[in-house]
């Protein structure tokens, strides 16, 4: 398995472990969403808090030029660290949030 395969392979398996929680709160499910075609990845979160709609993205990770671009991380420990955990290099994984000039070089 190539390099760009196995990311594929472990952000839809963090994506869907993080799919499979439920929440304690409301009547909120996680929904994930995988276009393998252009190798973008999110999780959304649909439901009911009471009266309230709740309809946002979680998580949205894309793979493109041989790294993971991370798009959007609402989880508490943090994509990056998971894939990094993982043996993902640090060099390899965009934390495309932060604005370009504040990104490594």
């Amino acid at each position: 398995m190539d390099r760009v395969d196995e990311y594929r392979t472990l952000v839809q398996s963090l994506l869907g472990e993080y799919g499979s929680i439920r929440p304690t709160y409301g009547d909120v499910e996680f929904e994930t969403i995988f276009d393998k075609e252009s190798d973008r990845y999110q999780l959304m979160a649909v439901g009911w808090e009471g009266k309230r709609r709740m309809h946002g993205c979680v998580a949205h990770v894309d793979i493109k030029g041989g790294k993971v671009w991370i798009q959007h991380d609402g989880t508490e420990e943090g994509i990056a660290n998971r894939l990094v955990a993982a043996g993902v290099p640090r060099d390899n994984i965009v934390l495309a949030f932060h604005a370009p000039y504040k990104r490594p070089a």
